[in-house]
């Protein structure tokens, strides 16, 4: 039976990991971290959820929460987790979770009607191994469709094929963004839904904190 992570034993190491971010970050950001809940039982189970507060929490969540992603990710390599462990430690802001579990189901059933339809593969857009399990669950009574994932490490993917598709498509690597003219800032905009191919998941980084990063 895999190792089940507590708040006492764990708690700590993801705290004094955190702290470190902020001193370097100087965020205004408030966290705990707390036991797992269900209320998706069906979707996810994590043991611990780490949830933020405070005047920064946009900047975690702009560019589809893509510095709350690197900073759980962060946190996941410095507690040495292995990838089939991730979806043991959830980071949250704003309900964002629950959130997302809703957006990746209705996604996972709109994909799965259009490979009905035209019987040709649909690619969503990298995603991390929680998320992909989310989207595997919500297609796992169908029929006539399948789930798969494909592609390795930071492109590994999940792909909707017809049933009866013997040979999987090769993973669809994502655009790199383009620069657009901002006004001289130098960022960049995403195109595209969240999750689905041809979505540009990446951003200009987040800039700035104000004062503190605290518990």
């Amino acid at each position: 039976m895999s190792k089940k992570y507590t708040v006492a034993e764990t708690g700590p190491r993801i705290e004094q990991f955190l702290k470190q971010i902020h001193t370097l970050a100087g965020f205004d950001l408030a966290f705990a971290v707390a036991e797992g809940e269900t209320p998706h039982p069906d979707f996810e189970n994590p043991d611990l959820v780490v949830r933020f507060t405070g005047r920064d929490v946009d900047l975690l969540l702009g560019n589809k929460a893509e510095l709350l992603l690197a900073l759980e990710q962060l946190t996941m390599e410095a507690l040495g987790l292995s990838s089939d462990e991730h979806s043991r430690i959830c980071f949250d802001a704003n309900d964002r979770r629950i959130l997302r579990i809703e957006e990746l189901r209705m996604s996972a059933q709109a994909a799965a009607e259009r490979v009905r339809k035209t019987r040709a593969p649909f690619h969503f857009s990298p995603m991390n191994s929680r998320e992909r399990r989310i989207l595997h669950l919500a297609l796992r009574n169908e029929q006539d469709v399948r789930s798969e994932s494909v592609g390795e490490g930071p492109i590994r993917q999940v792909v909707i094929v017809p049933a009866d598709m013997t040979t999987l498509p090769e993973p669809v690597i994502p655009p790199r963004p383009r620069p657009e003219d901002d006004g001289g800032r130098g960022g960049f905009r995403g195109r595209g839904r969240p999750g689905e191919r041809g979505g540009d998941s990446r951003g200009g980084p987040p800039r700035g904190g104000r004062d503190r990063f605290r518990r």
